[in-house]
């Protein structure tokens, strides 16, 4: 019999914060201490949890899975003990989700089993987690609260460009020398591919789904929400053309606010690199940080 494998599939490590609503349990947790928490989870064990702002995005991923080809894997990965965890695997089973694999962890840092599991994309609430992972090459962001739920059936997933999908290498120029000096830089470096940043390997690996199937049959649809415009639209173009990953569409907003874009697209969830951006998304749509480059400096 082979031995189980994550090797083919997208795997997803997501935090219970964020696949569950457990604000309450948290302020038991900040306010009174780890022996309240404890004993109100297992008090509450058989209290269904309410969904959080990752349940959407999770839901969907597992809806591509078929019965002949299994696409993804999300894991749990979680700060609780496999005890006061319990209430969270009740959830689970509750809203149907399959989900099997998991880490308790009593406290410690989960983001040590993001590299252990082969993660291609990791969603907490605990931002020290996330740089963690960043630091270790893989793509993560924390989560922000949002009341935004895409009822489609279709998973739409939408990137910020620079130090989201790309390096910062290109933001730096901009943070140090200015507008001019960005276009300048990306003009003369138009056909020079962009290196690639923490959500490139996610980006291909959600592109390798989508290549099994018909264009205009595809049940996921990406986007490039950029603040980028004219003339440093080519040089993005380009790179993805390199790297032969598909990007469904693009939005060179030169600058403008990106959520009501968002909105328009209809994204399940939005990583960016900037907090200000982020929290202008989250009110449209569901969003993460990605505390990366320059501008987390």
């Amino acid at each position: 019999m082979p031995r189980p494998t994550l090797a083919d599939k997208l795997v997803v490590a997501i935090s219970s914060r964020a696949l569950f609503d457990l604000s309450a349990s948290h302020l038991i947790f900040t306010e009174q201490g780890v022996d309240a928490y404890q004993r109100y989870q297992i008090e509450h064990e058989d209290e269904i949890l309410a969904p959080g702002p990752a349940f959407t995005l999770v839901k969907k991923m597992l809806r591509l899975n078929r019965p002949d080809k299994q696409y993804v894997e999300v894991i749990l990965l979680s700060r609780n003990s496999a005890d006061t965890g319990l209430r969270v695997f009740n959830s689970i089973k509750h809203y149907g989700l399959d989900i099997s694999r998991a880490a308790f962890t009593k406290g410690e840092p989960t983001s040590r089993y993001v590299p252990a599991f082969g993660s291609h994309l990791f969603l907490s609430a605990d931002t020290g987690d996330v740089k963690r992972a960043l630091d270790d090459g893989y793509a993560a962001a924390t989560i922000f609260p949002s009341v935004y739920k895409n009822e489609t059936d279709e998973l739409r997933i939408a990137f910020d460009g620079d130090a989201v999908i790309f390096s910062d290498e290109a933001e730096r120029v901009y943070q140090s020398g200015g507008l001019d000096a960005f276009a300048r830089r990306e003009t003369a470096a138009a056909r020079d591919p962009l290196p690639g940043g923490p959500f490139k390997k996610f980006l291909a690996a959600l592109h390798q789904i989508q290549s099994d199937y018909p264009e205009d049959q595809s049940p996921i649809r990406t986007a490039l929400v950029t603040a980028r415009g004219a003339p440093a639209h080519e040089r993005v173009i380009r790179t993805l053309r390199a790297w032969n990953i598909r990007i469904d569409e693009a939005l060179f907003l030169g600058g403008l606010d990106k959520g009501e874009f968002l909105r328009a697209f209809g994204a399940d969830f939005f990583f960016d690199d900037q907090r200000t951006h982020v929290e202008s998304a989250a009110k449209h749509v569901a969003a993460g940080h990605v505390p990366h480059g320059i501008a987390n400096e």
